[in-house]
This record gives C-alpha cells, sequence and structure tokens, in this order.
C-alpha cells in the first residue's frame, strides 16, 4: 500500500476555500506531483494516505494560488512625476495628451533591451509571488512597433520560464496611438491587424489579444478590428473598456466571445446584459480606481444581478496603478467596490482563472487541478480582505513543489 502514496503529498487539518466558497469543519488537501489528487474532510482522511503520504504542513488557511489576471508589469522607467503632476490638478487624459501617459513609458521601453527589461521586471513578479500569486497575465502594449512588441512578449514569456509562476500573455498593440501614427490611426490599426497579430501568433507570443477602447485609445469600429485580426488567428480577445466613459467597447467585446472586459467603471446595464449571455467575465481593477481618485464606482449590483462573473486584479504599470500586491486588492474591492470578502477572493482565484481562460486548469482546490495553492497564517479567509497585512503567507505551492 506505501508504494501506491509514496508520491502523494499532505497537508491536513486545514480550513479550505475552495475558489468558490468556505468550506465548513477541517480538511486535507493530497497531491500528487504536479495535480491535487484528492481533498477529504478531516473525518474521511483514509488511514493509508495518512500513514504513507508525505506529511508538509498542518493547520493554518489554504486557498487556490492567487491570480493576478491583468497586469502590465514588463515595462522601463518610471511615472512618479506624473503621480505629482495629477497631485497638482492635471487629469490623466490631459497628461496623455501632452505626450506623458502611455507614451512616456513607450519611449523608455523602447530604448530598453530584453535583458534590461527582464531585470526591471523581476522585483515587481517576484513581490507578486511572495504575495501568494501562482499566475500572472503579462500584457504587452508599451513598445507599439512590431520589434518592441514581441519584446516585450518575449521577456513575459521568460519570466514564466524561469520563475515559479504561470505566466499568460496579452498582446495590447492597441493600447495608444504611437507618435509615428499622430494623426494616423487607422494606418496603425491596420498595422496591428496585417503585421503585429500575425507575427505574434506565428511565435505563439500572445495568449491573448486586448485593446484600449476609449476617448484616448481606439474607438469601437478600430477596436473591432482588432478582434477580427485576432479571431483569423485563432487568439481570444479581451478588452480595456468603460474606464473614462461608455462607448460599447464591452458589448463589442461579448460580440467576439471575449474572455473578459476589464475597467468597466462606466459600464451599462446593456453591456452587462450582452456580457452575461457571452460568458465575459467583468474583471474589476480597484488599484487604477484608487490612484486617478475615480469616482464612478463600477456597476456592482447589476453585475451581481446579472450574474457575471467578477475577476479582480493589480493592474499593474507605470501610471495608474503602481501596485505590485494582489492581496491589497482584495481590501480596495471591498471598501472601495463593496465587494463581500467571497467576492474579492472569488475575484482572485475561481473567477480570474476564467477571465485568463484557464477556469479547468487553476483557481480552484479541486481533484485534478494544479497543485497550485496558498498556505495563510490566519484563522479565517476574510482575514486576506480585512487587513493589510503582509507576511500572513506560510506557504507558497507552485505545481506540487513548496517555493516559499
Amino acid at each position: 500500500m506505501a508504494d501506491n502514496h509514496n508520491n502523494l503529498s499532505l497537508w491536513r487539518d486545514a480550513t479550505l476555500f475552495d475558489g468558490e466558497r468556505l468550506l465548513e469543519g477541517l480538511y486535507a488537501v493530497v497531491t500528487r506531483d504536479t495535480r491535487i489528487d484528492s481533498i477529504y474532510p478531516m473525518a474521511s482522511l483514509p488511514a493509508d494516505i495518512e500513514n504513507h503520504a508525505r506529511l508538509i504542513h498542518q493547520g493554518g488557511v489554504i486557498t487556490p494560488g492567487l491570480i493576478d489576471c491583468h497586469t502590465h508589469l514588463v515595462f522601463a522607467g518610471s511615472r512618479a512625476d506624473e503621480f505629482e503632476q495629477r497631485l497638482e490638478g492635471a487629469s490623466y487624459a490631459e497628461i496623455a495628451r501632452q505626450g506623458g501617459g502611455i507614451l512616456s513609458t513607450v519611449r523608455a521601453t523602447r530604448q530598453a533591451s530584453e535583458q534590461t527589461l527582464y531585470e526591471a521586471s523581476l522585483p515587481r513578479i517576484q513581490a507578486l509571488i511572495q504575495d501568494g500569486v501562482t499566475c500572472v497575465e503579462i500584457k504587452s502594449g508599451y513598445g507599439l512597433t512590431l520589434a518592441d512588441e514581441l519584446k516585450m512578449l518575449r521577456v513575459a514569456r521568460r519570466i514564466g520560464r524561469e520563475l515559479p509562476v504561470r505566466v499568460t500573455t496579452t498582446l495590447l498593440a492597441a493600447h495608444a496611438l504611437p507618435p509615428e501614427y499622430a494623426q494616423d490611426a487607422d494606418g496603425y490599426i491596420d498595422l496591428i491587424c496585417r503585421e503585429i497579430i500575425p507575427a505574434a501568433a506565428t511565435e505563439q507570443l500572445a495568449d491573448a489579444v486586448d485593446v484600449f477602447c476609449e476617448g484616448i485609445g481606439f474607438s469601437v469600429a478600430q477596436c473591432e478590428r482588432v478582434f477580427q485580426a485576432a479571431q483569423a488567428a485563432g487568439i481570444p480577445v479581451k478588452a480595456h473598456a468603460e474606464q473614462l466613459s461608455n462607448l460599447g467597447g464591452s458589448a463589442l467585446a461579448a460580440r467576439y466571445q471575449a474572455l473578459s472586459a476589464d475597467h468597466i467603471e462606466w459600464l451599462d446595464e446593456a453591456g452587462i446584459q450582452a456580457m452575461a449571455a457571452a460568458g465575459t467575465v467583468a474583471t474589476l481593477l480597484p488599484g487604477a480606481f484608487y490612484t486617478l481618485r475615480d469616482t464612478q464606482v463600477p456597476p456592482i449590483e447589476l453585475l451581481r444581478q446579472y450574474q457575471v462573473p467578477m475577476a479582480l486584479a493589480t493592474d499593474a504599470n507605470p501610471g495608474t496603478s503602481p501596485i505590485f500586491q494582489l492581496s491589497l486588492m482584495l481590501n480596495m474591492a471591498c471598501t472601495l467596490f463593496r465587494l463581500t470578502p467571497t467576492e474579492a477572493l472569488q475575484g482572485v482565484t475561481r473567477h480570474a482563472a476564467k477571465a485568463l481562460g484557464m477556469a479547468d486548469q487553476i483557481g480552484l482546490l479541486a481533484p485534478g487541478y494544479a497543485a497550485d495553492f496558498c498556505v495563510w497564517d490566519i484563522h479565517s479567509p476574510a482575514e486576506l480582505a480585512y487587513a493589510i497585512q503582509p507576511g500572513r503567507l506560510k506557504q507558497r505551492v507552485f505545481n506540487g513543489e513548496v517555493s516559499q
């Protein structure tokens, strides 16, 4: 019997939040190699497993590994000066029109080599790992040329190869209008559709294609062209939508079966209905809401009413959410958006996985799922949202191995 269980590992006497709900009582989580093998109430734990599996930890609260499903963490340069400008009264849109904002980061990122970008990104991804993140989405969007967009995506892929974290990549060439195309937005969209998306597809560098559908970004018609090109390349889509105004970007994204529509502060009921029908996730980004001192709260009650899954992410970026701590988003979502702690935790586990098209692999404590989970030194899962307190992560398990 021992031979059947010598590759099993055991975490026992733990309180479990399985990605959907808090389970009553104490449980055991059993892993085999890189997968969750089984989960038992302690009273039902088979004696042969208890006697022969390798005991890794006892007690604590176990959650799925945290998933940060919207980040821009590969970039060069700093925008602390814009932070100061906003505090002196300038708006995000005004700074963008003056050549700041995204284009400021574009200039620095274009000048950086792949190695420089990789080294600059390491402290950011390591901060997320130390916070319990086991999967992170990383977008391009600060290159805005074929070579520089692919450069960013290669750095993101390298992070996933060299660090103990799953990385999904998103091509966000339609992030801002580059200076070379200052008077020719349609020409730039042509470049994205005809060259950048096909090249990213050929090199298998993009797991999704994103757009910034906004007055200071791209129109609904232009975003639709990008979606059509992505669809032709067999790549799923998502959208930055309804952050500063209601253009209908979320409804457009839903028409293309988008994985998610993100920000969505100005989302209306028609857009929510479209998302609900398409199964598109609403990704909430309270870090940007907080940094920009926004006052337009996303339509949380309508999202609940139509049962649209709500994911939660850092939006980690140099300008509007320079925050690299996903657990902080739990508190922000509850405090600023009035999510419940359970909704917030679902947002960084089960629903975040769905926002990445990975709901059948990660984000849930269940047999067959990846053995990515966190053991926390707390009494109840709600404490993760209640307190802003580093140091609660007891163990971070990635692919069945304790990596922290």
